[in-house]
């Protein structure tokens, strides 16, 4: 749908799950205690369970029988009030709620299950667990229900789920893996220093013989970090919980996300996830036929960096003051030149939906090949650092050995 009619549409659309309905719903207290739900549920469950819904509903199953059958799987088939009236059950056998204590997933999609049941739509169900499924989730099935294809909403829902996991893994992997060694080479060099230099220094230090500089180097840090090695894990502690704190802050927040997209190698890697996820999302929204606006205002809830957020909002508001989203994208001077080309041709198209889907794969693509890359080069670099160190420790302890040997 072209941009203009969306606009047209903002208020007159089919109605999705709005914030006041949703307050609403939060009135009703929910059945499953909060520390229950963050045990914890993440993404990857969500997703599993979102493509097994729409496989059960494209396969002609009513809803309430496909939330059953998913609580079953979840919750290894335990008997609930809806399968099982109290009536019915065998003497001195006691009906057992769905889900266990180890999969809150479970005890939340019955009680979903239950709620609709009971006359509830599911989305309205879904929005009582804002923990568990996102306004973005919540919205996008108001929409697949009101047009009728909530299988397909919830299969590209699962789509976006798995491509979203499947991205923060490969950035992760970029940054905990050199993490890792990085941490694992100062815990060895710390060692060393610590405990096995020091020994064999003072075999020198008590010969009274001249020691090269570099001997003489490592005597110094020796001796420094002996003395005063409580400093490193107070100033560690101060300096995480120090940032902590700014970080909480608005401009500490914003100074940070900055920092974070300014990093080399990294910051394009950051600000390309942020694209692909806010693009992948915007596109999905309106192709459910949320209005832009809203749509607009729903996705600014998968960003993560406040600059990107702020970016977000200036769009939203330039395009309710009628100008275009490219327009509107361009005047951030956040995102890259080929969002804003791509944008204005599916403008012009009037298929803008399948242009921010288009940039969220050519995204994606850019991700994992700069992650393969960086972990590529990361990795040998590391080594070399570490080996450079090592190498260090080494000549220094064996400088004076030769000298000794020579000498006798």
């Amino acid at each position: 749908m072209p941009v203009v009619e969306h606009n047209v549409l903002v208020e007159k659309q089919v109605p999705t799950s709005r914030t006041a309905p949703r307050d609403n719903l939060a009135a009703a207290q929910p059945k499953v205690p909060a520390n229950d739900i963050l045990r914890r549920i993440g993404t990857r469950d969500i997703s599993r369970v979102t493509r097994q819904l729409a496989t059960l509903l494209r396969a002609g199953m009513p809803l309430v029988p496909a939330l059953t059958a998913l609580v079953e799987q979840l919750g290894d088939a335990r008997l609930s009030s809806y399968d099982r009236r109290k009536d019915d059950k065998p003497p001195g056998r006691k009906v057992l709620r769905t889900g266990s204590r180890t999969n809150p997933l479970a005890r939340v999609m019955a009680q979903v299950r239950d709620d609709v049941n009971a006359g509830s739509t599911l989305s309205d169900a879904l929005a009582k667990y804002p923990d568990v499924f996102s306004n973005v989730f919540v919205n996008m099935v108001a929409a697949g229900q009101t047009s009728g294809s909530l299988e397909e909403i919830l299969l590209r829902l699962a789509e976006m789920l798995e491509n979203r996991v499947r991205l923060a893994g490969k950035v992760k992997s970029v940054i905990a893996y050199p993490l890792m060694m990085a941490v694992v080479a100062v815990g060895v060099v710390m060692f060393l220093l610590s405990f096995v230099v020091p020994s064999i220094t003072q075999i020198f230090l008590e010969m009274n013989r001249r020691l090269p500089w570099p001997t003489s180097l490592l005597i110094s840090i020796c001796s420094f970090m002996r003395a005063y090695w409580i400093l490193f894990p107070a100033i560690v502690c101060a300096a995480f919980f120090g940032i902590g704190a700014w970080i909480r802050t608005t401009k500490g927040r914003i100074s940070w996300d900055r920092s974070k997209l300014k990093l080399p190698l990294f910051g394009g890697l950051l600000l390309k996830l942020e694209v692909a996820r806010l693009t992948r999302t915007l596109g999905i929204l309106l192709v459910s036929g949320v209005p832009i606006l809203r749509a607009l205002e729903i996705a600014k809830g998968v960003v993560q960096n406040s600059l990107v957020a702020n970016a977000l909002d200036s769009v939203r508001d330039r395009v309710g003051k009628g100008d275009s989203i490219a327009e509107a994208i361009r005047r951030t001077g956040l995102f890259p030149p080929i969002v804003v080309h791509i944008v204005a041709t599916g403008q012009i198209s009037g298929s803008i939906e399948d242009g921010l889907i288009d940039i969220a794969d050519m995204y994606d693509n850019e991700v994992e090949l700069t992650a393969k890359t960086l972990t590529s080069l990361l990795e040998p670099a590391i080594l070399l650092i570490m080996g450079a160190v090592i190498g260090f420790i080494v000549l220094a302890i064996l400088l004076p050995i030769f000298d000794i040997n020579q000498a006798l």
